[in-house]
């Protein structure tokens, strides 16, 4: 029986005040946004590339480079190990995924692999299970990646690259990034509103490997720079192009860096303090106080910062990197450094830019094609049904619009192109369960029931129907939103909303209205009745 149930007309109300609430916000502008107070809520839409302009960047990740990079620690970790271990090495040459070591003595092969062996489980380099130690004759001991880690390197790194370019973005305040893979080595970024690619661009694209590495005074930097650079050191250029004989075994890096933040050195300028966590604490530690009075390089993406000498043993897992900095370029840094570094350098395939006129002319296109769906649906139902249940009908339609865009508004979603015609989708499908409750009530009716029993024959009988329709368009939007990306995921969580909204509004609003009018009217027989 129809009736006018209290819980329902509380959830109606309930449901329209939170829906008036939540999306009030997108019919101001910025400045009345603001001067309203701050207790409420001002959600909006955030509007996407295609709408808003903003700035579109393809990525190549270079994986090789990276490879080629872990195989080259490889050599140092290898080195390194045996040196501690005084075992004399006459070479280390690369061997396809990993490096052939050759030992001077035949004697130290067993005590050799042993070494090595327990560098596997040092966290040095990848996990145990991605590297091997296999003997190779009676001096050679082959040290490498296995195949399997060498290709997971790829997915593992573009995950990797995604997550450190989304925090970067965050960190440039640009709202509701879409950032997704496209193939296996690539990466689109699109930063709607950003109005300065140049420096997405920059921010992007800077690897911030940050590394502190001892210098090396055993050796002569004027030999290396003649060409005798020793095996395991480098040469590195400072920010002033000073040159620095560095030695290739990375003490800490920062992988170990738990924050940074700009601050000041003691002669008030600006700095970069840092802090470790504990491993790369006790490391650091451990380094230092085995060097006091010899120098360590800070080292960011190839370029020396700074070389200060070691005074006491640090301990703390904390200090500042002192350097040529202004406050922009510190705090640019400290972003970059709080965001992660890069595990692979990215490079610039290609580069768009959508201007804020195309952005308002998508937006005018968008919002012609709503109203022309409303109206066509208007006009639909009011033929159909006339204006008492046509107009129920519209009523419920425009809450379910308020609705959807409070539920987008609340959950931060943003809206594209093909949200917008997921959202004409809705209105068009809204009224589907309208259509199927009282087509069911004129059956009724005209079979001679009282209006009180079709109609309430109406929204039984039908529910069963609206359900299941409903649920195999939430499924698919799901799917879609689950295995899609970008436009495509923004058209299905429209959609999805939608679908949900509209079952809500149109069963809900439906019901309690008619209930209003059959309460005041009490009619002998339903208008729609044939």
């Amino acid at each position: 029986m129809v009736h006018l149930s209290r819980w329902k007309v509380v959830l109606l109300a309930l449901s329209l005040v939170l829906g008036l609430l939540f999306s009030y916000g997108n019919a101001l502008s910025p400045a009345q946004r603001e001067a309203l107070p701050a207790w409420l809520p001002k959600p909006t839409l955030n509007l996407g590339l295609d709408l808003q302009g903003g700035s579109y960047l393809l990525l190549q990740v270079d994986v090789d480079a990276m490879r080629e990079k872990r195989v080259a620690n490889l050599s140092e970790d290898a080195r390194q190990t045996l040196s501690e271990a005084r075992i004399a090495v006459s070479g280390i040459a690369r061997d396809g995924n990993g490096v052939l070591v050759t030992l001077s003595n035949p004697a130290q092969m067993d005590p050799a692999v042993t070494a090595l062996r327990n560098l596997l489980g040092a966290g040095g380099v990848g996990l145990a299970s991605d590297r091997t130690v296999a003997r190779q004759g009676a001096v050679g001991i082959r040290y490498a990646f296995t195949d399997a880690a060498i290709t997971a390197m790829g997915p593992t790194a573009v995950d990797q690259s995604i997550e450190v370019v989304r925090r970067r973005i965050d960190s440039l305040g640009t709202r509701e990034p879409s950032i997704t893979r496209q193939g296996a080595e690539r990466i689109v970024v699109q930063a709607p509103g950003e109005s300065d690619p140049t420096q997405l661009e920059r921010v992007i694209g800077q690897t911030a490997q940050l590394t502190f590495q001892m210098v090396d005074v055993e050796n002569s930097i004027q030999e290396a720079l003649a060409g005798a650079v020793p095996p395991d050191a480098e040469v590195l250029l400072g920010q002033d192009g000073t040159p620095y004989l560095v030695k290739r075994r990375i003490i800490v890096s920062g992988e170990n860096l738990v924050d940074a933040n700009v601050t000041t050195d003691q002669s008030n300028r600006p700095a970069i303090g840092f802090r470790f966590d504990g491993q790369g604490a006790r490391r650091f530690g451990d380094t230092t106080a085995a060097n006091i009075g010899k120098p360590f390089a800070i080292i960011l993406d190839g370029k020396v910062i700074s070389a200060p000498t070691i005074n006491s043993a640090i301990t703390g897992g904390s200090g500042i990197i002192e350097g040529s900095f202004t406050i922009a370029s510190a705090s640019e840094l400290v972003n970059l450094l709080n965001g992660g570094s890069l595990p692979a350098p990215l490079t610039v395939e290609e580069r768009r830019s959508v201007t804020a006129s195309l952005g308002a002319d998508a937006v005018r296109a968008g919002q012609l094609a709503t109203l022309i769906a409303f109206a066509g649906v208007l006009v639909f139902m009011v033929l159909s049904y006339g204006f008492l249940f046509g107009g129920i009908s519209v009523v419920a339609l425009l809450m379910n619009g308020i609705l959807i865009i409070a539920a987008m508004s609340m959950t931060g979603a943003t809206l594209t192109l093909p949200g917008i015609a997921g959202l004409i989708l809705t209105l068009a499908m809204a009224v589907d369960a309208n259509v199927l409750i009282y087509e069911r009530m004129r059956d009724e009716a005209n079979a001679g029931r009282s209006p009180i029993a079709a109609m309430d024959a109406g929204f039984n009988r039908a529910m069963v129907t609206i359900v299941d329709a409903n649920l195999t368009t939430i499924l698919a939007a799901l799917i879609m939103f689950w295995f899609g990306a970008g436009p495509v995921r923004g058209f299905a969580w429209t959609l999805s909303i939608g679908v949900v909204t509209s079952v809500f509004t149109a069963v809900l609003v439906t019901q309690v209205l008619l209930a209003f009018w059959l309460r005041l009217r009490r009619p002998k027989k339903l208008p729609i009745a044939s």
